[in-house]
């Protein structure tokens, strides 16, 4: 975990932390448009096969994939999505003559192994504790991003509802942290690392090998206000843990697609989503594979609209036009990586599907942080996600990143697009609590509209003035490429009705 993401850039952060077989005849009734050579075995992939929303069809499909000689992992009828593996290294290739299958994509392109899922450096605890002013949580002083967008006065108005919840698709959450103990809901927590199939168990979706990153963004959405530690935005919401993040620090389809289909099975207000999809930084249509991903996450994700749940996305910590995409470097990024040429067709997934909103990260002084993506009509909204190098803020650390919970009941420093989302998604779930009618269009409407317009700024933006983290903004005041329309702003949510 680390920013800007160079070398793995799925999570957006980077921390500090603080110490407290052969082919087989296909079934009856399957079409074949041409026979396909034998089969040559390769390394144990998964797959993404898609088809109709309906148990004929899907079962079919799974016949299918199982007389090729594959394995049926999991399958989601709420959208016809069939997650699969084999060794065949032409098994997508035969599965797209069989009847009913509408794609099939590799969702990797480096072999399962028997282990597949950043630690942040260890420091002394933050100062500050002793300058924190009556009512305030001990190391609130260093809190400058929640004093950023008033979320000390949104508290004085609502610290969020019980019947709000917030799904935090990441790496799991610390369940026995004292700032999150009280708002985690075990009831509504999943993990779907094994193979994209939810499994409940509390051990499964609790953090695992360098899991500080989800502990990290639930406490910005709602570390409780209980004089310990830190406060989140919305304190009272509930949170519930979708471990998406395996312990190789990979979010493959698969496990998106679990976390999405979970998020609208149990009707979540809201997700928070601070990572891309692995292995492609970007899926193209002109790809099979990709276009097959990109199928199956577009289809978990509208399910999750559909009931009811709004989710947001990073940006992303490249520094990367998204509006004038040109080239990736970094995929696949759990093998080798190349250089190809992209174009707009190309998505980062799921940050550029339709309805999500798209966070990009300011520091302190309400400017881009140097490191955040952004893009005309790509970019929602803006929000602090930290910048170490170019905003300091003046707090008992002078740490320009976001102080939050982490793993073991400690807190710790962390920045990027990643931090930026949560905010944006805990003043979702206190307008979620104010207004329990809205629905997930509204409640964007709602956010835009109260966010704080901040204009492009005058001449090149060139932190640091080497070149290095330049970039273009475009667009006027109220809607633009760096903040959208604008930094969020939690005391305006609150008052949206006044």
């Amino acid at each position: 975990m680390r920013v800007p993401r160079i070398s793995r850039t799925r999570y957006a952060a980077v921390g500090l932390v603080l110490a407290t077989a052969g082919a087989l005849a296909l079934p009856a009734g399957t079409a074949v448009a041409a026979p396909v050579g034998d089969s040559t075995t390769g390394p144990l992939l998964s797959y993404v096969v898609n088809t109709k929303a309906n148990h004929g069809q899907v079962q079919k499909v799974e016949n299918a994939v199982k007389n090729l000689g594959g394995t049926v992992v999991y399958s989601y009828e709420q959208i016809g999505v069939v997650i699969a593996r084999s060794n065949d290294t032409k098994f997508a290739e035969k599965l797209r003559l069989a009847k009913g299958v509408d794609s099939v994509g590799a969702s990797r392109t480096k072999g399962i192994t028997a282990a597949d899922q950043g630690k942040a450096e260890v420091a002394e605890a933050p100062s500050g504790a002793n300058a924190a002013a009556p009512g305030q949580e001990p190391y609130e002083p260093n809190q400058w991003d929640m004093r950023q967008i008033g979320v000390d006065k949104a508290h004085k108005i609502s610290l969020g509802s019980r019947n709000v919840t917030v799904g935090v698709l990441d790496s799991g959450i610390d369940a026995t942290h004292e700032d999150l103990a009280a708002n985690v809901d075990a009831s509504q927590s999943v993990s779907c690392i094994d193979g994209g199939k939810p499994n409940t168990d509390w051990k499964a979706w609790q953090p695992g090998v360098d899991g500080d990153h989800g502990t990290h963004v639930a406490g910005t959405i709602a570390a409780a206000k209980n004089g310990k530690g830190i406060v989140g935005i919305a304190p009272n919401v509930k949170l519930a843990a979708v471990r998406v993040v395996d312990d190789n620090q990979f979010i493959y389809p698969e496990y998106a697609i679990c976390g999405f289909v979970w998020a609208g099975e149990h009707h979540f207000n809201v997700t928070n989503n601070s990572y891309y999809i692995d292995p492609w930084m970007f899926n193209c249509t002109n790809d099979k594979d990709q276009a097959a991903i990109t199928d199956a996450v577009r289809k978990a994700v509208a399910f999750s609209q559909r009931k009811g749940v709004l989710n947001v996305a990073a940006a992303g910590n490249e520094n990367i036009d998204l509006a004038h995409k040109t080239v990736d470097v970094s995929s696949p990024d759990d093998t080798t990586k190349t250089t190809r040429p992209i174009t707009n067709d190309c998505l980062s997934l799921p940050t550029e599907l339709p309805g999500v909103v798209v966070v990009s990260s300011v520091g302190v002084n309400g400017d881009k942080a140097y490191y955040s993506s952004y893009g005309k009509g790509v970019v929602t909204v803006a929000a602090p996600g930290g910048d170490r190098r170019y905003q300091i803020p003046d707090t008992p650390d002078k740490n320009g990143r976001t102080l939050s919970t982490i793993p073991g009941g400690k807190y710790g420093y962390m920045q990027g697009t990643s931090m930026a989302s949560p905010h944006a998604a805990g003043v979702l779930a206190l307008l979620a609590s104010t207004f329990p009618w809205a629905s997930p269009e509204e409640l964007t409407e709602m956010l835009t509209n109260q966010a704080e317009s901040h204009a492009c700024p005058t001449g090149d933006f060139n932190p640091g003035g080497a070149g290095d983290w330049k970039a273009k903004c475009e667009g006027g005041a109220d809607d633009n490429g760096f903040y959208g329309a604008g930094i969020i702003n939690a005391e305006k949510a609150v008052q949206w009705w006044r």
